[in-house]
């Protein structure tokens, strides 16, 4: 059991297939959920799963995470690119080693597994995700 981060298989050729809208207005809707370390994520993983996901705790995280702010699409050079706005689960206490991005809007369907490296933790306070810039060398989804 691990979180292994990757794009899914699954995900690569929905957007071959046309079935991923990132476009920040009138576009799909994604969320985040967190998980502990024993969950098994991967490139293989196809959906959300409650699977080694995070206990719900205090009044700021339940079971399938929370809804992310999609900064829409762009392109420089040769790197088209997607990014989210950082989000936050306030009155928590919990302990994640990562999280998974999905498509509510697809039959849930996974569209990145993130590693955080270790556990992190947060005790009676905000557990916060903070994404790279929306930039062509930084965002968390880049196509090259």
């Amino acid at each position: 059991m691990a979180i292994t981060q990757a794009l899914p298989n699954s995900f690569k050729k929905q957007l071959l297939d046309g079935d991923q809208d990132f476009s920040s207005a009138g576009g799909d809707v994604f969320k985040l959920a967190l998980y502990v370390s024993t969950a098994t994520l991967s490139a293989a993983t196809t959906s959300y799963t409650t699977s080694g996901e995070v206990s719900s705790s205090g009044t700021g995280y339940t079971t399938g995470g929370k809804a992310l702010v999609n900064s829409g699409t762009s392109v420089v050079s040769t790197v088209a690119f997607t990014d989210f706005a950082d989000l936050s689960f306030t009155s928590v206490t919990l302990t994640a080693r990562g999280c998974l991005i999905y498509n509510t809007s697809f039959s849930n369907s996974a569209v990145a597994v993130l590693n955080f490296g270790a556990d992190k933790t947060a005790t009676s306070g905000t557990f916060t995700i903070q994404f790279p810039a929306f930039t062509s060398s930084a965002a968390i989804i880049r196509i090259s």
